[in-house]
């Protein structure tokens, strides 16, 4: 899916009691338990903590200021691991948070991020019988986008 982030995205409201912040050492290995927790049930995987520590610092598309990270009194509660090339590659809500706006906020906030760093779009991929997430993001403005390919 695409968002032209030449339109203004809506405000992002994050829910009550929740701070925002973005990768540090301290929080990987939380963060890194969170995307694993939300892809148990398929449709993802996450690299061993190691070797997606290890990629902050020597992938091109892993940027710190790119995975915000979401805690509230308990904990890491949401991330957004974001590629520098405007691609939202992880967006996971720990289930104790579902359905209070925190994926949406998530979102809206990679949104903001990547209109700042003058992007015209961002895109992300979702698994067709995501109908819950894909709801989430034609909510936030984002759209189909299909691939063509290229006969031989």
């Amino acid at each position: 899916m695409r968002r032209d982030l030449g339109k203004d995205a809506p405000d992002a409201f994050m829910p009550q009691g929740i701070e925002l912040c973005t990768y540090s050492v301290e929080l990987a290995a939380d963060a890194h338990d969170l995307m694993q927790l939300g892809y148990r049930e398929g449709g993802g995987r996450v690299p061993a903590l190691d070797v997606w520590q290890r990629q902050f610092e020597s992938d091109p598309e892993y940027d710190p200021s790119l995975c915000l990270i979401a805690r509230d009194a308990e904990g890491v509660v949401g991330v957004a691991q974001c590629w520098t090339s405007a691609y939202i590659k992880n967006l996971v809500v720990h289930p104790r948070m579902q359905g209070r706006g925190l994926g949406r906020a998530l979102l809206l906030n990679a949104f903001k991020v990547f209109q700042q760093r003058r992007e015209g779009f961002v895109d992300l991929k979702v698994l067709e019988d995501n109908r819950r997430a894909q709801r989430l993001y034609e909510s936030a403005g984002m759209y189909v986008v299909r691939r063509e390919l290229v006969p031989d």
